[in-house]
């Protein structure tokens, strides 16, 4: 079911999802039902890489907008677009949720989330980089996103979604 409201567009889907709705960026597709799933790929209904959540992402990051919002609840699936609003209109869940689906993206496309990536996700001039900052402190504090490496001077400081923090192998010696 696709609802239009006049601040946001919504996407109900029956059933829950086979991931978490906090991993689909990043998580392999699945299907429940492979051979229809087969069908409508030959038709060219649907793609067979999973990667439409990712291009919902890219582009809303492109045009600015606020995160979408990915909703579990009562055995349905509901995706929340939302209409455009300034950095300065979102509330502190919106650019928690921001942060957190650019180091994602970034993530899954092999770069990290920085002040510099973030300012150009929110359209922040370099003179403003302390706002980006901030961003990245609120979404630290909210358990979203971490730092990718310990020790780096803050100017070169990187960050991935909080699932993606591994650690490191320790290698016995050869």
């Amino acid at each position: 079911m696709i609802e239009v409201f006049q601040d946001r567009m919504e996407i109900t889907n029956p059933g829950v999802p086979l991931v978490a709705a906090d991993r689909f960026l990043d998580a392999p597709p699945r299907s429940r039902n492979e051979k229809l799933a087969s069908l409508m790929r030959r038709f060219g209904i649907c793609e067979e890489r999973g990667s439409g959540i990712d291009k919902v992402v890219f582009h809303i990051e492109f045009f600015q907008l606020p995160a979408p919002i990915f909703e579990v609840a009562d055995q349905s699936t509901r995706a929340v677009l939302l209409a455009p609003r300034l950095l300065k209109d979102m509330d502190k869940s919106d650019r928690v949720r921001a942060c957190y689906l650019h180091a994602c993206l970034r993530y899954v496309n092999r770069g990290y989330l920085t002040n510099e990536s973030l300012r150009g996700r929110f359209g922040i001039a370099k003179k403003n980089a302390a706002q980006a900052s901030r961003l990245i402190g609120e979404s630290i504090t909210a358990g979203a996103i971490v730092l990718h490496e310990e020790g780096v001077a803050s100017k070169l400081r990187k960050y991935v979604p909080a699932w993606a923090k591994v650690q490191p192998v320790a290698w016995e010696g050869t």
